[in-house]
């Protein structure tokens, strides 16, 4: 029996180690994704502050701002509207509170904003034919916190020395908002500036949002009754 040759057997060429796959340079994005949380994190930051630890209003100032006021009138004396900076009627908002009661500042200087509402220049006198407009702050502290809640129908109540008078709000402020710049919500008869007045109105003007921004919220009314003293 003739002896079988062995046969060769053939092994296959091993296969080149597979190099290794990139990775993908992934810093870029990461660092895009970094920003972004620390940018909306420094934009909440700054509007907790302005809206709750900035105070835009002396509230102990303002207080002794409606005392003064008190004080003059008892003692027969009417302070001068001409004269900047000082409180020449009290505003109360029956919806704001039993307890709400803030001064009316000639002017809208900072100061005036700081301790009251401010009565805007060149407009009507509480109580006279024409548009009487005031604006407060809104945040943690101002006068105006409040003022998007009220509806049509909601009452501002202005004092003077000699009289109370009575407004009645026509729309929602929540619904009316302004560029700072659109001063026509102050004219005589708001909207139409070649008008000449003829009812006796009211104006209330604040920031829309907590923190300082260029829109306004506007209230509008009209004076319903005059209480003599």
């Amino acid at each position: 029996m003739d002896a079988v040759a062995p046969t060769d057997t053939l092994t296959p060429p091993a296969s080149p180690p597979a190099s290794p796959r990139p990775q993908r340079r992934r810093w870029p994005l990461l660092t895009f994704g970094v920003l972004l949380l620390v940018t909306g994190l420094t934009l909440i930051g700054l509007y907790v502050y302005d809206a709750y630890f900035n105070p835009v209003m002396d509230v102990r100032a303002a207080k002794q701002q409606v005392d003064e006021v008190k004080k003059q009138w008892a003692q027969g004396a009417t302070p001068s509207s001409k004269i900047p900076g000082t409180a020449v009627a009290l505003m109360r908002i029956p919806e704001f509170g039993d307890d709400f009661e803030v001064a009316v500042m000639t002017g809208t200087t900072p100061y005036a904003l700081n301790v009251g509402v401010g009565w805007f220049d060149g407009t009507a006198a509480p109580g006279r034919v024409g548009n009487f407009a005031v604006a407060g702050h809104r945040g943690a502290s101002g006068p105006f916190v409040p003022l998007l809640e009220l509806t049509i129908g909601s009452k501002v109540i202005v004092e003077t020395r000699t009289a109370t008078h009575v407004y009645e709000l026509t729309n929602n402020p929540r619904e009316l908002t302004v560029d700072k710049y659109q001063t026509w919500v102050i004219d005589p008869v708001p909207g139409h500036p070649d008008e000449k007045p003829t009812q006796k109105l009211i104006t209330l003007v604040t920031c829309r949002n907590f923190f300082h921004s260029a829109e306004r919220s506007v209230a509008f009314g009209t004076l319903v009754e005059t209480i003599k003293k």
